[in-house]
């Protein structure tokens, strides 16, 4: 009799067991991969921002964390297109591809196209053309209109680590002092105070400034001494969000999107 019993409870148990594994919930299906990067932002609502918060007019970020500039409310736009939100993520131009790479979807702020980056990264069409010229004291003007004024014993440019700013002066001073100043956003108030002489940087920017410190003045900013695009950095490979950008941006540029948040800017 015991042998029979036992057999029964098995039974039993086992009918129990299945009854119970057929009327659990079943599990959520995964959601299916993205394909790119454009269905990825989509699908996590957001859209992750890398920029330097350092770059007036196109981008700045305030000690409170607030972010403004003419591309911080064009990577805003990009999002609202998207119907994703926009997260900002700070970086440094020393470490903007390496943080863009492993942290974020397009990086903005002022970023120039190069061949180094170019090799890390897809960009977007330009949307600026720009070029490295100086800004001084105004009554220095006159002293710092070509390399070769500038290039000379004593006199002190004051560059940014990591940018194309820095690049620029290493390769083209081999007589003026090069000083490091860590500090974007304070790095103007060298020139003011008389601790540097001048900064080269994007005409863009000198023109800014210069409205920013009436005693500094932007040296031929119409005519600087290189020209080099601006364009959004965008993930390597991905030519669907690539086209998407791209798309966005030449309609931006056409239906007074640009203009109208560049306009409390540069005019």
């Amino acid at each position: 009799m015991r042998w029979k019993q036992v057999g029964i409870g098995m039974v039993v148990a086992g009918v129990v067991a299945a009854s119970a594994s057929c009327t659990s919930a079943p599990e959520a299906p995964e959601p299916p991969a993205a394909a790119n990067r454009l269905d990825e932002v989509v699908q996590r609502g957001e859209l992750r921002v890398c920029s330097t918060g350092d770059y007036r007019p196109f981008t700045y970020r305030d000690q409170a964390g607030e972010w403004s500039g003419i591309d911080v409310d064009m990577a805003r736009d990009l999002a609202g297109r998207l119907g994703v939100e926009a997260t900002f993520v700070p970086t440094t131009w020393k470490t903007l591809v390496d943080d863009f790479r492993a942290r974020c979807d397009i990086a903005v702020g002022g970023v120039s196209v190069t061949l180094e980056r170019a090799r890390e990264a897809f960009f977007s069409d330009a949307y600026v053309v720009d070029g490295k010229t100086p800004i001084t004291r105004c009554e220095n003007a006159a002293r710092f209109q070509t390399l070769e004024q500038i290039d000379q014993p004593g006199v002190r440019v004051v560059v940014n680590p990591g940018g194309t700013n820095e690049e620029f002066a290493r390769s083209h001073l081999q007589r003026a002092t090069i000083v490091d100043h860590p500090d974007n956003n304070t790095i103007f108030q060298e020139i003011v105070d008389g601790r540097a002489d001048l900064m080269m940087t994007d005409a863009t920017e000198t023109r800014w400034q210069a409205k920013q410190h009436p005693e500094l003045c932007s040296v031929h900013p119409d005519q600087p001494f290189t020209s080099s695009e601006k364009a959004y950095l965008l993930p390597q490979g991905d030519v669907v969000f690539q086209q998407y950008v791209d798309h966005w941006l030449d309609l931006a540029m056409h239906d007074g999107t640009y203009a109208r948040i560049s306009e409390p800017w540069i005019g």
